[in-house]
């Protein structure tokens, strides 16, 4: 009976002793996850506390309190690693995009960033200039705004990023090389961890198509799964996905609903990517539409896995812990956590070396932002768009583009459109900023803020036809499968705009569309006017837009077919000059334009 009892006793103490040793061969990484900074170095503002209330609100935001959050997290754990899902540079503030980002990549390095997914927006200004974002260097033109370290406290010349760009989906057609690595792995002791890095398919419609030429974007799932074999070959068996695409939910983004997955992205284009992953794939970070959630969806096993997004400009961060099983690199369980990056949180100690650089690199725009070049009687914002798509705000910079080609030899344009994804928040507020430029003035900075990528005009001439063609092109659902062969669309787009984009016009032109129009047929030409004369179809226009467009960006194909092309000037110099010229309205105060939001009247909406 003894020893019968001895063999009990030692079967459990085994049992125990290796349950012990399992428990202690768990490692547990913590993740700290953001997407779309945009080189939002100073505070946005607040959001919401509760999503069914406007008020109260949170401070938030700004690279210094940014940089204090991910410190406190980090403090948490040694085993940690701080990663973006895409576009921390592109459409940023002034105090960034004055000196081509520089501050932001800067800011970055301070912050501890180690991986950044490149997204779209990276491409603004061409891959060229991206890459010199990884590797340093000064900028090639601009030497006036550009290598700042000797004035603001870092490296001179410009050093680069400290961190990796990941793009393992784009690839340069001469080589078939990707333009980044298409991955990182970090050891944590004997447990890797991967993180794939992926950046947005569309990139080539969404940005200056001249700016990727020479790039080809690659399906993501398709991507992530060829490199899986390569990690397992390389003993990793803890896979993240960084990709800068994503996902909607139906509600109003506050502290409330950040970790919420209302709807489960239904109907964006996320999911079917996760349904396609591998197996392998044991959790996705993604960003691009700028929303917070936290999801569970399916992988192409039917396992669930976590998806993260942060919203963006440095309001959010994703708090996410991996349990991994130390001795077969598996992740065990995953928990995420969406936090707000409160400026008012007790533990958390701002990061004075980054509060210090903004400082300085707003002390050298601040003199350029401050200057006043108009005057408005009411608030203009970019979201206030009408039924038919049409923005009062969108009209003025349609009207600037305009009034900056028309003359002789300047262009001799007869209309110009303006893509709303190039209207950026706030818009023109009434009230006056914290520089004190008084109520109803518009500084450069505002006027940036609004047009932050440094377009410039493009006037081109385009048949009747073609203008018909432009217009179809603005709606959901005519695409390759749908217009005619004879418009010429890339058989490779088979799904057309994600939603209505709806071109901004300038004065003088008319037309209605129809909600009920089948695709590429939702506008009768015979609504088309210029300055009250119909659309000939056969005749040509010389019309204005920005270098974007006039590419074919944001799938308006058919801009790029238009011909005898003219460059003009920025598109926020074209505004600055348009305030200030009389002309632009009737009642002008000083030396500037008292300009007041006119009624939205020329893009008519029919049943």
């Amino acid at each position: 009976m003894k020893l019968q009892l001895k063999k009990i006793a030692a079967a459990i103490a085994l049992t125990l002793a290796g349950a012990t040793a399992a428990q202690a061969a768990n490692v547990t990484v913590k993740v700290i996850a953001f997407n779309d900074f945009h080189g939002q170095l100073e505070s946005p503002g607040s959001l919401r506390v509760n999503a069914a209330s406007a008020t109260p609100t949170v401070a938030v935001g700004g690279a210094d309190f940014f940089a204090g959050h991910i410190a406190r997290l980090k403090a948490q754990n040694p085993n940690s690693v701080v990663v973006s899902a895409g576009d921390l540079i592109g459409a940023t503030p002034l105090v960034s995009a004055l000196f081509h980002d520089e501050p932001t990549i800067e800011a970055m390095n301070l912050a501890g960033l180690e991986f950044n997914a490149v997204g779209n927006h990276e491409f603004d200004e061409g891959k060229d200039e991206l890459k010199r974002m990884q590797s340093g260097g000064c900028h090639p033109t601009d030497l006036d705004n550009t290598c700042k370290g000797l004035q603001v406290g870092t490296p001179y010349p410009f050093a680069g990023a400290k961190f990796k760009f990941l793009a393992a989906n784009v690839e340069e057609t001469a080589t078939g090389k990707t333009i980044f690595p298409p991955y990182a792995i970090k050891n944590f002791g004997k447990t890797r961890v991967a993180f794939i890095g992926m950046t947005l398919k569309d990139t080539p419609s969404i940005v200056t198509p001249s700016g990727v030429a020479g790039l080809e974007f690659k399906d993501e799932a398709a991507t992530v799964n060829a490199l899986i074999p390569k990690l397992r070959a390389r003993g990793v068996e803890a896979i993240v996905v960084l990709i800068h695409q994503g996902g909607t939910v139906p509600v109003t983004q506050a502290a409330d609903t950040i970790n919420g997955c209302a709807g489960g992205l239904a109907g964006t284009p996320l999911p079917p990517i996760v349904s396609a992953l591998d197996d392998e794939v044991d959790m996705v970070i993604s960003g691009h539409t700028h929303q917070a959630y936290n999801c569970q969806l399916a992988n192409s096993a039917g396992r669930l896995i976590p998806v993260t997004s942060a919203n963006s400009i440095g309001r959010v961060l994703s708090d996410i812990n991996l349990t991994i099983n130390d001795a077969n690199g598996e992740v065990v369980s995953i928990s995420a956590n969406n936090i707000l990056v409160d400026r008012s949180h007790p533990a958390t100690t701002p990061n004075a070396q980054i509060a210090g650089l903004v400082s300085q690199y707003k002390a050298l725009a601040t003199p350029i932002a401050n200057r006043v070049i108009g005057e408005i009687t009411a608030a203009m914002g970019n979201a206030s768009a009408n039924a038919a798509g049409e923005i009062a705000l969108g009209d003025v910079l349609a009207d600037a583009q305009l009034a900056a080609t028309a003359p002789a030899g300047f262009g001799e344009a007869v209309a110009a459109f303006m893509n709303p994804g190039g209207i950026r928040s706030p818009g023109f507020t009434f009230p006056s900023s914290a520089a004190g430029e008084g109520d109803g003035k518009v500084t450069y900075g505002e006027a940036f803020t609004v047009q932050p990528f440094g377009n410039s005009l493009v006037t081109l001439n385009l048949t009747g036809e073609q203008i018909h063609i432009m217009l179809e092109q603005q709606f959901i659902g005519c695409h390759a499968g749908t217009a005619p062969a004879s418009w010429n669309y890339p058989a490779s787009d088979t799904s057309g705009q994600p939603f209505n984009r709806i071109l901004q016009v300038s004065e003088g032109f008319r037309y209605a569309w129809s909600t009920s129009g089948q695709a590429c047929d939702k506008v009768d030409p015979t609504s088309i006017s210029i300055n009250g004369a119909t659309l000939d179809l056969n005749a040509s226009y010389r019309i204005t837009v920005n270098n974007f467009l006039a590419d074919g960006g944001d799938k308006i194909y058919v801009l790029a077919q238009g011909n005898n092309r003219l460059g003009g000037a920025q598109d926020v110099d074209a505004l600055e000059d348009w305030f200030n010229n009389p002309a632009a309205d009737a009642d002008p105060v000083a030396s500037d334009v008292q300009v007041a939001p006119g009624p939205q009247d020329r893009i008519m909406l029919l049943p």
